[in-house]
């Protein structure tokens, strides 16, 4: 399974993106614009 995570390079994404490397199996791509709000 591939999961797609948005804004995953905030404080929380990274956390939620580190989660799922570490508790799932799956395939984690993130999509971030990497700009300051």
């Amino acid at each position: 399974m591939r999961i797609l995570v948005t804004g995953g390079c905030g404080f929380i994404g990274s956390a939620v993106v580190r989660r799922l490397i570490g508790f799932t199996g799956h395939e984690v791509v993130n999509v971030d614009c990497l700009t300051y709000a």
